[in-house]
């Protein structure tokens, strides 16, 4: 048995799980808060009780040491040597990993050098890693990148008709993201139906607060909806998703603002948000459309339409599709979503589920299609914490 860390340090937060390998299970879970701000806050998960306290972490080198010694003190282990891996969730790894990697000094170098293409998450992923590396400097460190499952992507699907010298210079193209949580369902999606991912055409929707799509076939991704930021693709939460690009230039005109604070706009105050002020969350968006709120039902048949409008074009591309795939909050959690997508595929791809079925499932799995639907239509409930954990013992080579 073997004990592994996910990770995933944001600007202020670090998020955690201990599980034990290879039995896949969660040892103890949770995460620090407000990291360098007022009131730091430690929020832990075990053995079924939740506890919280307030803690003096100005950085996540302390962070780290807090969460550490909590390990110690509630005995989950009785010293960190028992810890025999870290995984870290990092955002962006440019064009240089396919796959996970031990994050030496090479591969901090190269994540370094791509921060520019993820400004927000890359240099506090990397903060985490160096945090981790000091406090546990013997035990295996190893990068989970949300861009590198994307990176099988023919040129045709990643690249944009710009200049091709934006490419050349500034690697302006396509990334998609979500990658560890399209790699996770697919391979489950494999397992679970018995058969090789080589041999299956699977699209997986990751949709959640962010949002996106993915074509895998044999595999491989071949197609994804987000873009070179996770601006592109879906309507989300409080992002726009794909539109025309002169909007920015129209709206910095009619309103006065800098082509910065018109993106700032598309990212945080668009999507649900920009339709329905009160809430971002699906599941309020939801009660607003039950009671007769126009925007709130408009918002969701956009999404809806655009989610098909993508899973058209990949079954188109991959020559056909075995498998859809619903996963994260939404994907698992709205049985509207999954039956209104499922609907507007019925006519043209003859998929076909069982609304009763599908009215009782709520974040587990389950394969919600009837056995006439032309393309199975699964439930499949994401795990990026133990994708992080089976890289790292793949990687580290850990029994």
């Amino acid at each position: 048995m073997s004990k592994i860390m996910a990770v995933n340090a944001g600007s202020s937060s670090l998020k955690f799980q201990l599980l034990e390998m290879p039995e896949e299970e969660v040892i103890i879970e949770g995460l620090i808060e407000k990291i360098g701000l007022e009131d730091p806050n430690l929020v832990i998960k075990y053995q079924g009780t939740k506890t919280e306290k307030i803690v003096a972490a100005s950085n996540h080198a302390e962070a780290v040491e807090i969460l550490l010694k909590a390990l110690i003190d509630l005995k989950v282990v009785e010293s960190l040597e028992e810890i025999d891996g870290v995984g870290h969730r990092v955002l962006h790894c440019g064009e240089k990993y396919t796959d996970s990697v031990i994050m030496d000094d090479e591969a901090i170098n190269v994540v370094d050098s791509v921060s520019d293409l993820g400004p927000l998450h890359n240099p506090a992923n990397l903060t985490g890693v160096r945090a981790f590396k000091k406090a546990l400097p013997n035990v295996v460190q190893v990068g989970v990148f949300d861009t590198s499952f994307h990176l099988t992507m023919p040129d045709e699907s990643y690249m944009y008709a710009v200049p091709y010298e934006w490419y050349e210079k500034y690697h302006v193209r396509k990334y998609g993201f979500h990658g560890t949580s399209h790699k996770y369902v697919a391979a489950e999606t494999a397992a679970r139906l018995g058969k090789p991912i080589e041999e299956l055409k699977i699209i997986t929707a990751h949709l959640g607060n962010g949002a996106s799509l993915a074509a895998i076939k044999g595999g491989k991704v071949v197609d994804t909806s987000m873009g070179l930021t996770p601006l592109d693709g879906l309507p989300m939460g409080t992002r726009c998703g794909t539109i025309d690009p002169a909007v920015i230039e129209f709206i910095c005109g009619k309103e006065k603002l800098s082509v910065n604070e018109v993106n700032t706009i598309l990212n945080k105050k668009s999507g649900y948000i920009g339709f329905y002020p009160a809430s971002s969350d699906a599941r309020e968006l939801r009660k607003a459309q039950a009671e007769g709120n126009y925007k709130a039902d408009l918002i969701l048949r956009m999404q809806a339409k655009k989610i098909v409008d993508y899973i058209g074009s990949y079954y188109a591309y991959m020559g056909g599709c075995d498998v859809l795939v619903f996963t994260a909050g939404i994907g698992e959690k709205s049985p509207e979503t999954r039956k209104e997508v499922c609907s507007r595929l019925k006519e043209a791809f003859g998929v076909e589920i069982n609304e009763e079925l599908n009215s009782t499932i709520y974040g587990k799995y389950a394969e919600i299609s009837t056995p006439n639907s032309k393309i199975k239509v699964l439930v499949v409930p994401t795990n990026e914490e133990l994708m992080i954990a089976r890289d790292v013992m793949r990687l580290g080579n850990i029994k």
